[in-house]
């Protein structure tokens, strides 16, 4: 160390925080848009700032491909507003929905970080805004913050419960089971959050998306909400569910 060394060192202690620029707006619009996900809570605004340069804006209408299956994977997409389905198809043209997700839900993270291409289709249910957030600054940010890895080690963990309880339910529940607990997990995204008494449900797309998402064919879905409503425990309006007694519904799972 030489003697210019400890000065220079006091010097930089006491000297005061430099502000970072000022962000452009476009720049800001991207951090708000950011904030939305959950992956992002309690990172800074400057913290953000910095996967927005990885980031665009995707605008689809309905029935729209984002990527089929087979197709490079560059990042990973976060939905702002309408549902994106995804499913595998067969070279006959027969579909198996695998999920069909929502605003503020995130896909194709696991996908980015094998290096492989897509194994399914992402389509456009209703029309949608989106954001694909490029995997060179996602990889380069984990590298940084270990806090956020776990994030994403914590998101990817929730992602495979949730493919483990598919695995559950279509090998141990019935077809109607899994209807049932389809409109009670409607109704709690919904808020309603009713423990007895009248509540309706509007289905977010077609019965026949939703019946190969349960794993259930088209007329096998329709002849189980005929059973219930012939037991009194639904009313089916179009899309629209209603159900007289929501806490009778529960208990009908036994």
């Amino acid at each position: 160390m030489t003697t210019c060394d400890l000065p220079c060192q006091e010097a930089l202690q006491s000297a005061p925080p430099v502000d970072p620029p000022p962000a452009s707006p476009e720049l800001e619009r991207l951090c708000q848009l950011l904030r939305q996900a959950s992956l992002f809570n309690g990172l800074g605004c400057h913290e953000i700032a910095r996967f927005a340069r990885g980031v665009r804006e995707v605008r689809v209408s309905k029935g729209d491909i984002l990527f089929h299956r087979g197709d490079a994977c560059h990042g990973f997409h976060l939905i702002l507003s309408g549902q994106i389905k995804l499913a595998f198809t067969s070279s006959e043209g027969n579909e198996k929905v695998v999920d069909i997700l929502r605003a503020g839900q995130s896909f194709g993270e696991a996908v980015m970080f094998m290096d492989k291409p897509y194994v399914v289709l992402a389509q456009a249910l209703t029309d949608s805004t989106l954001l694909h957030i490029g995997k060179q600054v996602f990889f380069e940010e984990m590298a940084c913050d270990p806090m956020f890895c776990r994030k994403i080690i914590a998101g990817l963990s929730q992602r495979l419960h949730h493919l483990m309880a598919d695995v559950e339910s279509y090998s141990l529940r019935s077809g109607r089971e899994r209807i049932i607990g389809y409109l009670l997990r409607e109704e709690e995204i919904a808020g309603e959050g009713a423990d007895r008494g009248r509540v309706s449900i509007r289905l977010p797309t077609a019965k026949g998306t939703i019946a190969s998402r349960l794993n259930l064919t088209q007329e096998h879905f329709s002849r189980i909400l005929n059973e219930l409503t012939s037991a009194g425990l639904i009313e089916v309006e179009g899309r629209t569910i209603h159900i007289p007694d929501i806490g009778r519904l529960r208990l009908s799972l036994g």
